[in-house]
């Protein structure tokens, strides 16, 4: 196959649209928080015994953690279906 039948079977990588970055690095962002935030209850906290964190602030981060990371994903989740669909544009 010539190089120019190549160049025509792959459409070319766009630049994300601005409202695309932005869910994209809004959901990196959530995601990575409650990420952070279980690696802080691990480490720093006491960490996660049978009946819960050891301490106060071991809670609070399990909270946080627990409401960021599923809407982190799911954050992640549309921005990566966006991506696909302006892709096909």
């Amino acid at each position: 196959m010539k190089a120019s039948a190549l160049r025509y079977a792959v459409p070319p990588m766009s630049p994300l649209r601005p409202d695309t970055r932005q869910i994209l690095r809004t959901g990196i962002l959530i995601f990575g928080t409650g990420v952070l935030s279980i690696l802080l209850v691990k480490m720093f906290f006491g960490g996660i015994g049978r009946q819960g964190p050891h301490t106060n602030a071991g809670w609070l981060f399990l909270m946080l953690a627990m409401g960021c990371l599923p809407t982190g994903t799911l954050t992640l989740i549309l921005a990566l279906l966006k991506i696909l669909g302006d892709r096909r544009r």
